[in-house]
């Protein structure tokens, strides 16, 4: 089914299964208090939102929304940190630009960023069936494998995905590799996390293994958690869209190959990842997972929760602490990537 049927079915009736905001960007910088705590700079240049007490050490007992002064999302209460990698654009001379973001579909006037899903059902299902629980202060999660550079590399993480946008609405046919033609609107990217949790550790050494996918089935299908990590959580879900559209005039591959590149050096698309630190408000979180409610609301009202408008969300922002050009056109990524097509070069 495409976005804008699955958007009109949600609308339809009240449901508690999805809560659905956007956060405008933080700050784009090479942090990563995930992969390379402590270090400034990080391996790749990130692209972060929510709460400014965003750092390079992120210390999983400091609570983020009594160090934080504001934060970038929609929902106030929220002072998570979402991160992703960057994308640029690879031009035939080999130099390299770094493609834009532009706020999603409803919030245009947000400054890039992304848009961020918590599910307790399927997007599509329009009955809250399910009782999900809320992540914990200190947790912290991490998905995709940055080396892939394969369909089979990237198979355990089958829920990241492209979509080349030839309209502002439109949600598919879903690749796992990057787009390879000219898109009219832009192309967008879907991280969607695990949802089955052990219940007993906020963090692991990868940042994986404490979570895991449904054992059969997917999240959408309701497909039971693994005796190891039993406890269902909402599915968390990020949308980004880039703006690519900017580069369609200029020369591409004359192979057919996609002319993006991740900013560690992934030419294929396949190393697609994101990060994610929880620092939600109290009980927040778990108040709007509970609350029936509209899914065009985010549970403001049934949930007792606070929105701040789009003027505020773009004031939060943050200073990158690493002083080098990201932007212009680069001989080589920042931090010293090439394209890689199959195998690391730096």
């Amino acid at each position: 089914m495409r976005w804008t049927t699955l958007l009109a079915l949600a609308l339809a009736a009240p449901s508690g299964a999805v809560v659905r905001f956007h956060c405008s960007q933080l700050v784009v910088t090479r942090i990563d208090p995930l992969v390379n705590p402590g270090s400034i700079p990080s391996s790749h240049v990130h692209q972060i939102v929510g709460g400014d007490a965003f750092n390079a050490t992120m210390d999983p007992k400091k609570d983020l929304p009594a160090e934080s002064t504001c934060t970038s999302c929609q929902m106030s209460e929220d002072f998570s940190n979402y991160w992703t990698a960057v994308l640029y654009f690879r031009a035939q001379n080999g130099s390299y630009k770094r493609v834009p973001q532009l706020g999603n579909n409803q919030f245009e006037k947000a400054n890039g960023g992304l848009t961020i899903y918590y599910m307790q059902d399927a997007i599509y299902d329009q009955t809250q069936k399910s009782k999900v629980q809320a992540f914990q202060q200190g947790f912290r999660m991490f998905i995709g494998d940055v080396s892939a550079r394969s369909l089979q590399d990237a198979a355990r993480f089958r829920q990241l995905t492209y979509v080349c946008m030839d309209t502002w609405t439109m949600r598919a046919p879903e690749t796992m590799a990057f787009p390879t033609r000219k898109c009219k609107e832009g192309v967008m990217t879907s991280l969607r996390f695990p949802t089955c949790w052990d219940g007993k550790n906020l963090d692991s050494p990868d940042h994986t293994s404490h979570m895991a996918y449904p054992e059969t089935g997917t999240f959408e299908s309701g497909g039971p958690c693994p005796v190891s990590h039993p406890v269902r959580t909402a599915q968390v879900m990020y949308e980004v869209v880039w703006d690519t559209k900017k580069f369609n005039d200029l020369e591409w591959p004359k192979d057919g190959s996609s002319p993006f590149v991740w900013s560690f050096g992934d030419a294929t698309g396949y190393a697609n990842h994101a990060d994610y630190v929880f620092g939600w408000k109290g009980d927040a979180l778990q108040r709007i997972l509970d609350a029936p409610c509209w899914f065009n609301t985010n549970c403001q009202k049934e949930s007792n929760s606070k929105l701040q408008s789009i003027d505020l969300m773009n004031k939060c922002t943050q200073k990158s602490i690493v002083n080098e050009d990201i932007d212009g056109w680069l001989d080589s990524l920042p931090g010293g990537y090439q394209a890689d097509h199959g195998h690391t070069t730096v």
